[in-house]
C-alpha cells in the first residue's frame, strides 16, 4: 500500500512539473557561479517534490559539461538519496505499525541482510527510480553505511551516462549523440543483464 501510494506520487511529479531540459539550463545558468551550489541543493530537495532525476542530470550535463556534471550530480544525488531514506525512516516508524508478513517479510529479510548488494544491483539500472530505491531500502530496514555506500557507487555509471547524453546534445556534435547514446544505451542494459543472471543464480542455490 506504501509503496502504491509513492509510485503514485513519483508518477505525479512527472505529470505536474511540465518543464524541458533548456527551461531547466537557462533557469540554472541564471545563477552565474553559484549555478553548481543551486544544482546541487536542489537536486538535495528534489527527492521531497518529486522532481524527475533524469531531467536534472541530462541538464546538469548540458550546463557544466559531462565531467563536472557528472561530480555535481553525484553530490546533489547522494544528498538526495540520504534525506529521502531519512524521510522515509521516520515515516516508516509512523506509518507501518505492524511486522510484514508472507513474501513481503522474506523480501524485507533479504533485503535486511543483503542490503549493499540489493541497492547497488538496483542503483546500476539507470531506468529504475531513483527516489523509489531510496525509499524501500528505508522502509525494508537497510542500514544506512550499506545504502550511502551502495548509492555512492552504484550511481556513477548511469549518472556519467545521464550526464554525457546531456553534454553531447548541448555541442550539436551528431557523433557525439551517437556516441553518447550508444553509452547510455550500453549502461541500461548491461546491468538489467547481469541482475537477471544473479536472480537466476539465487534461484538456484535456493533449490
Amino acid at each position: 500500500m506504501v509503496l502504491a501510494v509513492l509510485g503514485l506520487a513519483v508518477w505525479l511529479g512527472r505529470a505536474v512539473f511540465d518543464v524541458s531540459i533548456d527551461d531547466l539550463r537557462t533557469w540554472i545558468e541564471s545563477y552565474g557561479i553559484w549555478a553548481p551550489v543551486v544544482y546541487i541543493i536542489f537536486y538535495t530537495v528534489r527527492p521531497l517534490i518529486f522532481f524527475p532525476a533524469s531531467l536534472l542530470s541530462l541538464a546538469g550535463g548540458l550546463v557544466f559539461g559531462v565531467w563536472l556534471g557528472t561530480f555535481y550530480t553525484i553530490i546533489g544525488a547522494v544528498s538526495g538519496a540520504i534525506l529521502s531514506y531519512a524521510v522515509a525512516r521516520w515515516l516508516g516508524k509512523k506509518i507501518i505499525k505492524k511486522d510484514w508478513d508472507g513474501n513481503a517479510a522474506k523480501i524485507q529479510q533479504q533485503m535486511e541482510q543483503n542490503g549493499f548488494l540489493y541497492v547497488l544491483i538496483f542503483r546500476l539500472i539507470p531506468i529504475i527510480n531513483f527516489d523509489l530505491i531510496s525509499y524501500l531500502a528505508a522502509f525494508a530496514k537497510v542500514r544506512f553505511g550499506s545504502f550511502t555506500s551502495a548509492t555512492l557507487i552504484g550511481i556513477i555509471p548511469g549518472t556519467f551516462a545521464y550526464n554525457f547524453l546531456g553534454s553531447s546534445a548541448a555541442s550539436g556534435n551528431p557523433k557525439m549523440i551517437l556516441l553518447a547514446s550508444s553509452v547510455f544505451i550500453l549502461l541500461t542494459i548491461l546491468p538489467v543483464y547481469f541482475r537477471k543472471r544473479w536472480i537466476n543464480k539465487r534461484k538456484e542455490d535456493l533449490e
